[in-house]
C-alpha cells in the first residue's frame, strides 16, 4: 500500500486549494495503532530483558535478620551476582558456579526451599570442619575470620563446640541431627561432594549449618555484589540489649525535612561492596 504523499507547504489562510498542491488525508488512526504496537513491542522488550537478567544475571535481595552483622545490616538491599564463574565450566551462558571460602552467598534455605538466606562460606566439599570455643578449625588449622564477631551470650556447648554428638539443641533440625551422625569422624564433620557448611558473621546469634546442615550446590543463588541501599532500622543487637533492659528502641525527634532524609537511610553503606 503507498503512502500518501505530504507536502511540506502550509494549507492555504483562505481554505481554498492550491492549484498542483497534494491533499493532506488524516491519517491519525493508523499513527495511533503504530503507537499501540511499538509501546506493546517495548513493553515484552523490558519484560523479557527484566526476566532474563532476574533469572540469570542479578537479583535484588533485602536483609531482614542480624544473623550477618556487622557485614550485613538489618534493612540493607543487595544487589547479587549469579553468574559467579569459573574456567573450564560446563557451559558459556550459564556457567556453573565457583564458591570459595570466605565469600558470602545467597542460597535456598535446605528445611524451606521457598526462603532465601545469606550466610558465609566457611566449609567446602572434602573440609574437616570443627569449632572449639566458638574459633572455626577446617583441617585442624585454626581459620583466621577478621568478618566475625562474638558478641556475649550465655555459653552454649552445641554451638560453641561443634559437632558436639554428646548435646544437642532444640532448634536442631532433626533430619540435619540423623544426617550429621554419619558425617562425623574423629570429633570432625566431613563435608561431602557438592556440599557447603555456612556460618553467620554474628556467629553466637546465627542459626545456620550448625543447627539445619549443609548447602548443596545447586541450592545456592549467587554471590551478593554491593548494598545498594541501606533502610535505617535498629540493628539485631540493638533489640536485643533494648530487650534485655527492658527499654524501648526511639527513634530520634526530627527536626525538619533534612534531618529526616538524613535518617531515613544509611547514606554511608550506598554502594558498598560486600566482602
Amino acid at each position: 500500500m503507498t503512502q500518501p504523499a505530504i507536502d511540506s507547504n502550509p494549507p492555504s489562510p483562505s481554505g481554498t486549494s492550491i492549484p498542483g498542491a497534494s491533499t493532506l488525508v488524516p491519517h491519525h488512526a493508523h499513527h495511533s495503532k503504530e503507537g499501540i504496537l511499538l509501546a506493546i513491542q517495548s513493553l515484552l522488550v523490558i519484560m523479557v530483558t527484566a526476566i532474563f537478567i532476574i533469572t540469570f544475571v542479578i537479583q535484588p535481595f533485602r536483609i531482614p535478620s542480624g544473623s550477618m552483622e556487622p557485614t550485613l545490616l538489618v534493612g540493607d538491599f543487595l544487589l547479587v551476582d549469579k553468574q559467579i564463574t569459573t574456567p573450564g565450566s560446563s557451559g558459556w551462558i550459564f556457567p556453573t558456579p565457583r564458591i570459595h571460602r570466605g565469600e558470602v552467598v545467597v542460597f535456598h534455605y535446605p528445611v524451606n526451599p521457598t526462603m532465601h538466606l545469606v550466610k558465609r562460606v566457611i566449609g567446602l566439599p572434602g573440609d574437616r570442619i570443627k569449632l572449639r570455643d566458638g574459633h572455626v578449625y577446617v583441617d585442624d588449622v585454626l581459620l583466621s575470620e577478621p568478618y566475625a564477631v562474638y558478641r556475649p551470650s550465655a555459653p552454649d556447648v552445641y554451638r560453641d563446640n561443634f559437632p558436639r554428638l554428646q548435646s544437642t539443641d532444640p532448634d536442631v533440625d532433626s533430619r540435619w541431627w540423623i544426617r550429621m551422625r554419619s558425617l562425623i569422624h574423629d570429633g570432625e564433620l566431613t563435608i561431602p561432594p557438592d556440599n557447603y557448611f555456612v556460618l553467620g558473621d554474628n556467629r553466637n546469634d546465627s542459626e545456620d549449618s550448625r543447627y539445619w546442615g549443609l548447602v548443596p550446590r545447586n541450592a545456592i543463588v549467587g554471590e551478593p555484589l554491593l548494598i545498594y541501599f541501606s533502610l535505617q532500622q535498629p540493628s539485631a543487637s540493638e533489640v536485643a540489649m533494648a530487650r534485655s533492659s527492658n527499654a524501648l528502641v526511639l527513634h530520634r525527634h526530627h527536626t525538619g525535612a533534612v534531618d529526616a532524609l538524613a535518617d531515613f537511610a544509611r547514606w554511608d553503606r550506598t554502594l558498598q561492596v560486600v566482602k
